[in-house]
């Protein structure tokens, strides 16, 4: 996993320890009468390492600090001055191990300013994940967290210190409860956040989990490769039938999810055996434009199959202003049904949504379920995506067309 932020930033957020420093004013805080002061016997050699800070000699103000830091009868505060200087140093010379180790005296010493705190607690999680003590991290992200100062860096931090340490199931129960709140508040959750769910439901073997994980990867980043995931789970499902493995296809289709030659040929022999020849035609079209078929004798063979198709679909475009008029007479929907599949079939979806409303109005299908599962592409089709939606939405919990319903209503969301 992608550290969440750059060497930079920890530098910056460091800097507030030198800036500590310097307000405090060493050179002559001995004098102040109120607040914490600086030990005479720590005056000099403090303010020696405050200058050689300024020369940007880290080395030096080391040595001049370990001078400080043999002193005896320190105070506290001179403790706590000692410890800021050197985290600034050690994080400037890149030994983020000590530079944490001194922030955090700092931190815990009672004096960072209060308004403070908040930066040092982000930049101790974060020097923490630097040096791999991801226990550490994760603990002041949390504090973060809790205190409600956190950033979405720190969020993301967090979940990948669970995940580095093969703790996938704290990763998931941190990046849901994180991504779900985003959600509830309206916000978009980044992509990097679902990934890391993703990544951790297939560490934990999860094919529930990860399905789900990659349905919200598609509704917030749709993408061809997040959707070929997706209808690969699909194509695996057991107990399907051809019709749902068709509309199946049909998903697939739209979301530019296949790949194979084999995959197209199948589609369109599914689509002649249920009486969409014009559905194989466009699918074989597209997957010649596409040159989907590579070998000779599966070009040969799909030629053939689409020949066969064009001549099938000829004669069914055909038949269709009488299956109008029948349609009109029929008392039940199923006319109305079928007449609605050819016009999807042949891409006129305005046609097709009235035809398959009135065969869901009249009733009497024989697959209502499928019947509002093709009303909601012609919609979605017809640029009625508000419809879609709602139509796809109706089919929720449906047992054989509800995941694919849902996933259309993603897809039209895009």
């Amino acid at each position: 996993m992608r550290k969440t932020s750059s060497l930079a930033s920890l530098l910056a957020t460091a800097l507030l320890a030198a800036g500590l420093a310097a307000a405090t004013g060493i050179a002559h805080a001995a004098e102040q009468a109120k607040g914490p002061t600086v030990s005479r016997a720590l005056a000099k050699p403090l303010k020696a390492a405050q200058e050689a800070l300024g020369k940007k000699d880290w080395q030096g103000a080391l040595t001049r600090l370990g001078e400080a830091d043999a002193v005896a009868g320190k105070s506290p505060y001179d403790q706590h001055l000692i410890a800021e200087m050197r985290g600034f140093a050690y994080v400037r010379l890149g030994n983020y191990a000590e530079a944490a180790k001194n922030l955090e005296a700092g931190l815990n010493s009672g004096f960072l300013a209060q308004e403070d705190i908040p930066t040092r607690v982000r930049a101790l999680s974060q020097l923490y994940y630097q040096t791999k003590n991801y226990g550490k991290a994760i603990e002041y992200g949390n504090r973060a967290i809790k205190g409600g100062f956190a950033d979405a860096d720190i969020y993301t931090l967090v979940g990948q210190a669970y995940y580095v340490q093969g703790d996938y199931r704290g990763t998931l129960k941190f990046m849901d409860n994180y991504v779900d709140d985003q959600v509830r508040r309206g916000q978009t959750p980044k992509k990097q956040s679902l990934e890391l769910i993703l990544s951790s439901c297939i560490k934990m073997k999860d094919d529930n989990c990860a399905t789900g994980a990659l349905e919200r990867l598609v509704k917030y980043y749709p993408s061809p490769e997040y959707w070929k995931n997706i209808m690969y789970s699909l194509f695996r499902a057991p107990d399907r039938d051809d019709k749902v493995l068709l509309n199946t296809f049909r998903l697939a289709v739209d979301v530019d999810a296949l790949t194979r030659g084999e995959e197209y040929t199948e589609m369109a022999q599914l689509a002649i055996e249920q009486g969409t020849p014009g559905e194989a035609v466009t699918v074989l079209e597209k997957a010649f434009a596409k040159n989907i078929f590579t070998d000779e004798r599966e070009k040969d063979k799909n030629q053939r199959l689409l020949d066969a198709a064009k001549k099938s679909a000829a004669a069914d475009q055909a038949a269709l202003a009488k299956l109008e008029g029948e349609a009109a007479k029929a008392k039940t929907g199923g006319a109305d049904a079928g007449l609605g599949k050819g016009y999807l079939s042949y891409g006129q979806y305005d046609k097709a949504a009235a035809a398959l409303q009135r065969g869901l109005t009249k009733g009497g299908l024989s697959d209502a379920s499928e019947a509002r599962l093709l009303l909601g592409i012609a919609q979605l089709k017809s640029g009625s995506k508000g419809d879609a939606i709602k139509t796809f939405s109706s089919l929720k919990g449906d047992a054989k067309y509800g995941r694919l319903a849902g996933l259309w209503a993603i897809h039209a969301q895009a």
